[in-house]
C-alpha cells in the first residue's frame, strides 16, 4: 500500500554523469518520500509540499534518520561469503590458491551452500545494499540456492556461476569441461533469467556469464562465451570478469595473461580479440551489460575501448587495500568517460557495507601521488554507491535516484543507532556556507555508516526482513 516516509534525504536527481554529480545532488532536511500501492516513486521532496492527495496516505517517520538510494554491490563472491579476512600470505594467486579455492569448493554441498545463501543474503539487508552482481558458485546446486533465497527475501540480483576449464591443482574441484561449459550457462540462463516476473524489464533475478578471469579460461572458452554471449544479448544477459587487478613483477596477472594469451592488452581478451597479437578469435563480450571488476592498473586504450562501448567499471578499492593490488588512478579513469560503480568484493574485500568501500576510495585516491591525488567530493562517493551502479547495471531507469516514477529502493541511516555516527552528525562543526555544510553532512554520514546504522532496507516500497539479531555467549 501506498506510504509516505519521512527524513532527511540525499539523492542525485536525473541522470548526470560522474563528474556532474556535484550539481545534482539533492538535500532535503525535512523530506518526504511518497511510494504508491505499485512500490514506486510518486512525490520526493519538503514534507511541507506533499500533494493533497497523499496527505491521508499512511506515514513512517525516520527522523532523524536519513534516506538514500538503495545501495548497489556490482563485484562480490557469493561462494566466498564465509572467506573474508582470508589469511595465508603471498599474492593474489597464492591466496586464491591457499585460502579462496578451497573456500568455494565447499560449496559442492547443497547444505552449506544453501546456509551460505541465507546469510549471504542476511548481510546484504542489514548493510542495505538493494541490488547487486553477484560471482556464483561453480555449483549448480549452489547457484539454486542463492538465487531461491534471493527471491524469498525480495532483493535483486544478477549472477551467473563462475566458469573455469583450466586452473591449478587446488582449483580442480571448481574446473567445468569445455564441453559442460556452455550447456551449463545455458541451462542456468534458462531456469534464472527474469524467473520471477517472466520479463527482463521487470525481474529483480538475472543472469551473467561470468569466467573468473583470463588465466582461468582457455581460447576455446573464451570463443564459445562469445557465441552464446552473442545469442542471448538481446534477452538482457549480463557478462563480468576480472580486469587488471594485479600487476605486481614476478607473477602478476596482468603480465602473466600477456605472456599466456600474447594480447596487447588483458581487456583484447573479452573484446573477442584473444588470439596472439590481438587478432579476433571470436565475438566481443563489451557492451552496456558489461562490468569489468577492478581495473586498476588499465591502459589507456582500454579506458576508451570500454568507454566507448558502454562497459562499467566495479571499483574495489577496500579488496585492493586488502590484496595489495594499487590503486585506480581517479582522475585518469573518469577523465576516460568510462562509467564507474562500486563492489565491496567480499571476500577479497572484507567489508560488506557499500559505504565502507565508498570511504576507502575517498581515502586511497586523496592519497594518489602528487597531480593524481584527489578529494572526491561526497556526491561523487553517493554516485558510486547508487546511481553508478544503477547504470551499469543498465537499470537506471528503474533505481538509483528518487525520481518519480522510479521503483522505491531505499535504505534508511539512523545515527542513533551507531553512537560514532551520531556524534559525526550532532557535533561535528559546519560551515556558515549552505552548500558546503550539506556536503560536509553527507561526508560525514557515508564516512561513517556502518551496517549498525542502517535501520531499514527497502525494495520497490517493501521494508525487507533484517536478520535476526545474534547472540553471542561465552
Amino acid at each position: 500500500m501506498a506510504r509516505i516516509h519521512l527524513g532527511h534525504i540525499f539523492h542525485l536527481a536525473g541522470a548526470p554523469l560522474l563528474s556532474e554529480s556535484a550539481h545534482a545532488l539533492v538535500s532535503i532536511p525535512e523530506g518526504a518520500l511518497v511510494v504508491d500501492d505499485d512500490g514506486k516513486i510518486a512525490f520526493c521532496g519538503d514534507r511541507a509540499g506533499v500533494p493533497l492527495k497523499y496527505r491521508s496516505t499512511p506515514v513512517t517517520d525516520h527522523r532523524p534518520g536519513f534516506v538514500l538510494p538503495g545501495f548497489v554491490d556490482t563485484h562480490v563472491h557469493f561462494p566466498q561469503t564465509f572467506a573474508g579476512d582470508s589469511y595465508h600470505g603471498g599474492q593474489l594467486q597464492d591466496w586464491l590458491e591457499g585460502r579462496i579455492y578451497p573456500a568455494e569448493a565447499r560449496f559442492a554441498d547443497p547444505d552449506f551452500a544453501r546456509r551460505a545463501a541465507v546469510e549471504f543474503c542476511d548481510r546484504r539487508i542489514a548493510s542495505g545494499t538493494t541490488a547487486a552482481l553477484v560471482v556464483g558458485s561453480a555449483f549448480r546446486e549452489a547457484q539454486d540456492a542463492l538465487f531461491a533465497e534471493t527471491a524469498r527475501r525480495g532483493l535483486r540480483i544478477v549472477s551467473g556461476r563462475g566458469i573455469q576449464t583450466v586452473g591449478p591443482d587446488a582449483a580442480r574441484p571448481l574446473l567445468t569441461s569445455e564441453d559442460d561449459v556452455i550447456r551449463l550457462a545455458r541451462e542456468e540462463i534458462n531456469k534464472w533469467h527474469a524467473a520471477d516476473t517472466g520479463n527482463v524489464k521487470t525481474a529483480r533475478l538475472q543472469v551473467a556469464l561470468i569466467p573468473r578471469f583470463a588465466l582461468a579460461v582457455t581460447t576455446d572458452t573464451l570463443k564459445a562465451l562469445g557465441q552464446l554471449y552473442d545469442s542471448v544479448r538481446d534477452r538482457g544477459v549480463y557478462f563480468h570478469t576480472h580486469l587488471n587487478e594485479d600487476n605486481r613483477a614476478g607473477g602478476g596477472e596482468i603480465a602473466a595473461t600477456k605472456q599466456l594469451y600474447q594480447v596487447e592488452s588483458c581487456l583484447d581478451t573479452y573484446d573477442g580479440r584473444f588470439l596472439p597479437g590481438s587478432q579476433v578469435g571470436g565475438p566481443s563480450m563489451l557492451g552496456r551489460r558489461s562490468i569489468m571488476a577492478h581495473a586498476v592498473h588499465c591502459q589507456d586504450v582500454e579506458l576508451e575501448r570500454m568507454s566507448q562501448t558502454g562497459t562499467s567499471i566495479a571499483h574495489c578499492p577496500v579488496s585492493q587495500q586488502f590484496l595489495g593490488s594499487g590503486t585506480m588512478p581517479w582522475l585518469k579513469t573518469v577523465g576516460s568517460g568510462v562509467n564507474i560503480s562500486a563492489g565491496t568484493d567480499f571476500g577479497g574485500g572484507d567489508e560488506w557495507p557499500i559505504p565502507q568501500v565508498l570511504a576507502a576510495a575517498f581515502k586511497v585516491h586523496v592519497g594518489e601521488p602528487g597531480d593524481a591525488a584527489v578529494s572526491m567530493h561526497p556526491a561523487e562517493m553517493l554516485f558510486l554507491g547508487t546511481l553508478g551502479g544503477a547504470r551499469a547495471l543498465d537499470m537506471e531507469e528503474r533505481f538509483g535516484n528518487f525520481d518519480v516514477g522510479k521503483e522505491a529502493d531505499f535504505v534508511v541511516i539512523d545515527p542513533n543507532r551507531t553512537p560514532a555516527l551520531r556524534a559525526v552528525i550532532t557535533e561535528g562543526v559546519r560551515s556558515d556556507d549552505p552548500r558546503m555544510a550539506r556536503d560536509q553532512t553527507l561526508f560525514g554520514l557515508l564516512m561513517r555508516t556502518r551496517e549498525t546504522s542502517i535501520a531499514g532496507t527497502y525494495v520497490q516500497g517493501r521494508r525487507l526482513q533484517p536478520p535476526p539479531p545474534q547472540r553471542v555467549t561465552a
